[in-house]
């Protein structure tokens, strides 16, 4: 196809990612980006959100793409993509799909080895690609010639490992008109006999396996495939089971989830299910990291293991290359397993306790949240208490949860909050974060009012790094102490004079003051006052696994 004829190149690049269905443009301006930026803004289908600074627009553009598919972040070069990269390579650790488009200096100067600003003034322009093109999976340097070429190439590599791409473009290349070229969009397909063969073997050990259960991954949302892996389960009859990473990726109120499996912290039920089972189904690519598997607490045979990745399935020994993961479910949604079919029976959640005047403990604070959380929100969970403490808990139909696991980098979630709450606008965004990661990143506030975010905030304010005192023997040194803010001021400091904002000490104030966000018409924060060493029951634990966590002191 050839498209925009007359397009500069910056124009097209623009308009490419338009056409993967990215409206929202994150970034910081900056003069070599000036060009990305005008594109943007002359551009009818995507709106530029100025964000704080490049980290932010980062965790951001990450949030985004989970709710999205794909997102676009614009820095400009050297100081502003550096700022960036720690946002974008959890992006690429956690699968998310970000466009990362920066400018450079010109061509001209890089020829003549001009001494300019953002650089090391030793004349050399692309020492910093190499560092950028680190946290993505496709990167191109472009140029009028290749422009529509290489577009095509990052779009669909992009795709295929739903990561990111970075995207360089010199400012004089930028402006310059795109050289036509016959291009078709790349679309990764399957190798039909390497797919025939791997279904052959998959279906070979479900029906020699006595007992199945399945662990959907969280890949299986970055790339919009709940519904056909919920039709892969339904077929097989099976339980499926998820780690925090995946939480509610599938209805937990589905017959056949058998719950949350975190380890030695999973219920009996669960963990008997999982590590039981002579056959475990990896459906997209599970990560079982310390977090996931509460300080490698799992024992799971990895000869009873099946994995279905985005683009290749392992069978013990056997690896089927170049298979895609949504031509594998569609197979295995015809497949049947011989094993009975599974119906779980229903926990629920621990009930609402404490009188209105008791101060508010993470026993009473979780049941509340997992209460206040209601069908069809998006929420939002920073690493640390809050991705310990909601995780376990049941939560209703069609709710989505975000959570940097793998990654955790903290200060992630208020970022990421407000990319989620532009790409779903028709959903209430929540955001539950501790103090300790919210310094990081709540200047972000300003620009959730700004354009109109208005997420619930919900702000733990538990005097210091709370993860930080669990995961180390002595929880007082120091450098775990942070400057006492006063959170319930931040956003009509920061301009979200109509925001609803409370601070709680009570669980009497809380209760009220939960029901006043949810009726707020604009944003709303809480800030929730709790106690300095009361914690989550799964960061309690992670307090006794750290030999298994960090090894033993040299």
């Amino acid at each position: 196809m050839t498209t925009m004829k007359a397009a500069t190149v910056i124009d097209y690049i623009v308009q490419r990612i338009a056409d993967e269905g990215v409206e929202h443009c994150f970034g910081v301006p900056g003069d070599y980006a000036f060009p990305v930026g005008d594109a943007v803004d002359r551009n009818p289908n995507i709106k530029w959100i100025g964000c704080s600074n490049e980290l932010n627009a980062s965790y951001a553009a990450d949030g985004y793409a989970r709710a999205r598919g794909a997102a676009m972040l614009s820095t400009t070069y050297a100081v502003g993509e550096l700022s960036a990269i720690n946002g974008v390579m959890g992006a690429k650790a956690e699968r998310s799909l970000v466009f990362h488009v920066v400018g450079m200096p010109s061509y001209q100067n890089q020829r003549l080895r001009k001494t300019m600003h953002h650089t090391l003034g030793d004349g050399i322009f692309d020492k910093f690609i190499d560092i950028s093109a680190q946290a993505a999976c496709s990167h191109a340097v472009i140029n009028p010639d290749n422009c529509m070429i290489e577009m095509e190439r990052v779009i669909a590599d992009a795709r295929r490992n739903s990561q990111p791409a970075y995207i360089v473009v010199p400012s004089d290349y930028a402006q310059a008109p795109v050289t036509p070229t016959e291009v078709l969009p790349l679309t990764p397909a399957s190798n039909e006999a390497s797919l025939k063969k791997a279904v052959a073997a998959i279906a070979e050990r479900i029906k020699n396996a006595k007992s199945v259960v399945v662990l959907p991954a969280f890949t299986l949302s970055r790339v919009g495939l709940q519904k056909e892996a919920r039709e892969a389960i339904e077929a097989l009859a099976c339980p499926f089971a998820t780690t925090s990473m995946e939480k509610c990726i599938i209805d937990e109120s589905h017959p056949q989830f058998a719950g949350m499996y975190s380890g030695a912290l999973s219920t009996n039920d669960t963990r008997q299910i999982v590590e039981n089972a002579e056959l475990v189904l990896d459906l997209g690519g599970v990560s079982l990291n310390d977090e996931t598997t509460m300080g490698f607490s799992t024992q799971l045979d990895p000869a009873r293991l099946i994995s279905i990745g985005l683009n290749d399935v392992r069978v013990g020994e056997q690896i089927f290359g170049n298979v895609r993961l949504a031509d594998t479910l569609a197979a295995l949604a015809k497949l049947k397993s011989g094993a009975p079919r599974y119906n779980r029976t229903p926990k629920d959640n621990p009930s609402i306790n404490g009188q209105p005047s008791d101060k508010i403990t993470m026993e009473a604070l979780y049941p509340r949240y997992a209460k206040f959380i209601q069908s069809g929100d998006n929420v939002v969970l920073e690493t640390g208490s809050s991705s310990f403490g909601v995780p376990p808990l049941t939560l209703p139909d069609d709710v989505q949860v975000q959570i940097q696991m793998l990654w955790g980098s903290i200060g992630w979630a208020t970022g990421a909050a407000f990319g989620v709450a532009l790409a779903d606008p028709k959903r209430k965004t929540i955001l539950i974060t501790g103090e300790g990661s919210h310094q990081l990143t709540a200047n972000e506030i300003g620009n959730m009012g700004r354009y109109s975010a208005n997420p619930i905030i919900l702000c733990l304010n538990n005097d210091g790094y709370m993860v930080e005192r669990a995961l180390e023997p002595n929880p007082d040194w120091s450098y775990n102490d942070l400057a006492k803010w006063r959170y319930a001021d931040l956003p009509h400091a920061l301009g979200c004079t109509d925001w609803f904002t409370a601070r709680v000490e009570t669980l009497g104030e809380l209760d009220v003051a939960l029901k006043a966000a949810r009726e707020s018409k604009a944003g709303a924060y809480i800030e929730v006052i709790g106690g300095r060493m009361d914690m989550p029951k799964g960061l309690a634990f992670g307090h006794t696994r750290l030999k298994e966590l960090y090894g033993e002191a040299i």
